[in-house]
């Protein structure tokens, strides 16, 4: 099964990296928020990131801070098209349904919701 981690970074400012494996990266968004049960948060979207940051925690090359792990598992894919990725976490912390969804706004970028189930 694929891999998913959500890292805590602290530059520029405090966030939360949410990574998927696909392939021989990792797809990223950048959430405003730690993901919680039904809390709708802004994500945006990043530059495909490295696999070793699945395990990788400590500080980042280039003065852009550091990262620590704030959860981390496997997903299973149940549906993806251009505005939209369900995904079923199986995590240390989020055992549920996570989703990321394009606004309708083309200007607002991303959201991410996460439910247990």
């Amino acid at each position: 099964m694929p891999r998913y981690a959500v890292l805590e970074h602290d530059h520029p400012y405090l966030h939360w990296d949410f990574l998927l494996e696909q392939g021989e990266v990792l797809r990223a968004w950048r959430l405003e928020h730690p993901p919680e049960e039904g809390r709708l948060i802004a994500a945006k979207p990043l530059a495909d990131h490295r696999k070793l940051y699945l395990t990788y925690e400590g500080p980042i090359s280039g003065n852009r801070g550091s990262i620590s792990r704030w959860d981390s598992g496997e997903f299973t894919l149940v549906e993806e098209s251009p505005t939209r990725i369900r995904i079923r976490l199986a995590g240390t912390k989020l055992r549920g349904e996570g989703q990321l969804e394009k606004d309708a706004d083309p200007g607002a970028g991303w959201r991410f919701i996460f439910r247990e189930v």
